[in-house]
C-alpha cells in the first residue's frame, strides 16, 4: 500500500466521520464546533473504550506498519486545521489511539498542540507557542485561539473560550472548552479564574489537582460543603493553582501596571538546569465513573434531581516542593520621542495599551538561576487591534494558565491606575 492510498484512505475516513457527525441530532450546532474547538461534546464512555471496534483491516494493521504510518502522519501535518488528521488516526480503535498518543508528543517535547490535555501541559522551552484572543464585548466571552492573527473567513482554531459573570463581592471568569458552554457541570469544564472586590488580586483555579497525588481524598470536601450541593458529573471542586497580584496605585502615579504571579503548583526548580514541570496526561473521569466520594443520602425518596450544581467547593492551594515560581512583569523603558512606555514585544504587539504585559521569572541569587533563564519572557500579551489580543507562552506555563493570567488584565483595576 502507497503513502498517497494511505493518506487518501485517512481523509476518507475524516470525511465519514464528519458525515457520521452531521446526522445526528444538532448537526448544524456540531459542524460550527468541529471547525472551531478542540473538544468533544461528551467523553467517550467505559463502555464504549473497552468494546472491540470492527475496523476491518484499518485494525489489523502490524503494529510496526502502523506506528509507520502514524508517524508520518503526525510529522507531515504540523498545524491546524490539517493536524485534526492526527485527532482522527486516534479516534479509529483502541489500538490505534494507543499509538497515536506515543507519537504525537506533548508540546514541550514538540512546540505543537494536539489533543485537549495539550491545553494543560508546560509549553515548549525555545520557541513560544503564538495564540491570540478576540474579545465580544455583547456577551462578556473571550476566545483563545491558535495562530498569529485572526484569518479572514473566521475559521481559526478555538482552544478555549472565557465567560466574564459580575457578582456581588467578586468577578468570574469561567473557562471552557466550548465556545457557548460555560456550566460548571458540564464536562466542557476546565476552571477558572476569580478576582477580589476591588479587582487587585485574581485567584486561578483548576477543575483537576496539577498532578496526582497532590491532594488526599479527604480534603476534597470543605465542611461547609453538603452532598446535595454537589452535581453527579460536576468537577469535585476547585484546585488554587495560582494567584494574580495587582500593585495598588495609591497616590495615582502615572506608569504601567505592575503585577506578580505565584504559580503555587509549578516549583521554582522547574525553570533550573534539568528542572521539570508538573505534566498531566489526561482529564479527570467525571463522577459517573467513578465511586462517589461523599456519603450516600440517608433519605431514600431523594432523587438524583436533589444533586443541584449550587456551588463548589475551593480547597487549599497546591503544595509543590521547593518555592512556587514568582513571575512578574518586565519594567518598560520611558520613550522620549513617543512619550509613551515601550517594551519590545518582537513585532507582536503594535497598539500601546495599558494592558500589555510581558512576564518574566522573580528570582533571587540564591535560587541558582541563570542570568539568561532570568530575562526569559515567559509570556507576553498586548493588544493589535480593538478587541484582538496576542498571547505567547512557552515553558513552564500551560495554555490554561497563561490564559487565565491574560483575562486578568481585562478586569477593570481602579485602585490600580
Amino acid at each position: 500500500m502507497s503513502w498517497k492510498s494511505i493518506l487518501r484512505e485517512l481523509k476518507e475516513m475524516k470525511d465519514g466521520i464528519r458525515n457520521v457527525s452531521r446526522q445526528g441530532s444538532g448537526g448544524r450546532r456540531w459542524r460550527n464546533r468541529a471547525r472551531s474547538y478542540i473538544a468533544p461534546d461528551q467523553p467517550p464512555q467505559p463502555s464504549d473504550l473497552d468494546l472491540p471496534l470492527e475496523q476491518g483491516q484499518w485494525a489489523n494493521l502490524p503494529p510496526e506498519l502502523l506506528l509507520d504510518i502514524i508517524k508520518r502522519v503526525e510529522k507531515s501535518e504540523t498545524s491546524w486545521p490539517s493536524r485534526a488528521v492526527v485527532v482522527f488516526c486516534a479516534s479509529v480503535c483502541k489500538s490505534w489511539r494507543k499509538i497515536t498518543k506515543e507519537v504525537a508528543k506533548t508540546p514541550e517535547q514538540s512546540g505543537r498542540l494536539t489533543f485537549p490535555i495539550s491545553l494543560k501541559q508546560p509549553g515548549p522551552r525555545e520557541c513560544p507557542i503564538q495564540c491570540f484572543i478576540r474579545r465580544d464585548r455583547a456577551t462578556s466571552t473571550y476566545f483563545l485561539c491558535y495562530g498569529l492573527v485572526p484569518s479572514e473567513y473566521d475559521r481559526d482554531k478555538l482552544l478555549l473560550a472565557a465567560r466574564k459573570i459580575r457578582r456581588v463581592t467578586c468577578t468570574d471568569y469561567i473557562i471552557s472548552l466550548a465556545p457557548d458552554v460555560f456550566s460548571r457541570s458540564s464536562n466542557t469544564y476546565i476552571g477558572k479564574l476569580r478576582s477580589n472586590f476591588i479587582g487587585t488580586n485574581f485567584t486561578m483555579y483548576d477543575s483537576q489537582p496539577p498532578c496526582e497525588g497532590d491532594f488526599q481524598s479527604s480534603r476534597w470536601f470543605n465542611k461547609k460543603t453538603h452532598s446535595n450541593q454537589i452535581s453527579a458529573k460536576a468537577p469535585l471542586c476547585h484546585y488554587s493553582i495560582g494567584t494574580v497580584f495587582y500593585e495598588v496605585n495609591v497616590l495615582q502615579r502615572r506608569g504601567p501596571r505592575r503585577m506578580n504571579c505565584i504559580m503555587e503548583s509549578i516549583p521554582i526548580s522547574s525553570i533550573q538546569e534539568g528542572g521539570t514541570a508538573p505534566t498531566p496526561t489526561s482529564f479527570p473521569l467525571p463522577f459517573d465513573r467513578q465511586s462517589p466520594p461523599f456519603p450516600a443520602p440517608k433519605s431514600k425518596n431523594m432523587a438524583a434531581s436533589d444533586f443541584s450544581s449550587t456551588s463548589l467547593p475551593e480547597i487549599e492551594p497546591a503544595q509543590v516542593s521547593g518555592a512556587p515560581l514568582i513571575l512578574k512583569n518586565k519594567s518598560p523603558r520611558w520613550h522620549e520621542q513617543l512619550q509613551c512606555w515601550c517594551l519590545n514585544f518582537r513585532g507582536r504587539v503594535t497598539v500601546a495599551s495599558v494592558k500589555n504585559f510581558q512576564l518574566v521569572p522573580a528570582v533571587e541569587p540564591s535560587q541558582n538561576i541563570s542570568a539568561a533563564e532570568q530575562e526569559r519572557v515567559i509570556l507576553q500579551f498586548g493588544k493589535i487591534a480593538k478587541d484582538i489580543f496576542t498571547m505567547d507562552y512557552c515553558y513552564p506555563l500551560s495554555a490554561f494558565q497563561a490564559f487565565a493570567i491574560c483575562l486578568s488584565s481585562f478586569d477593570s483595576k481602579l485602585a490600580c491606575e
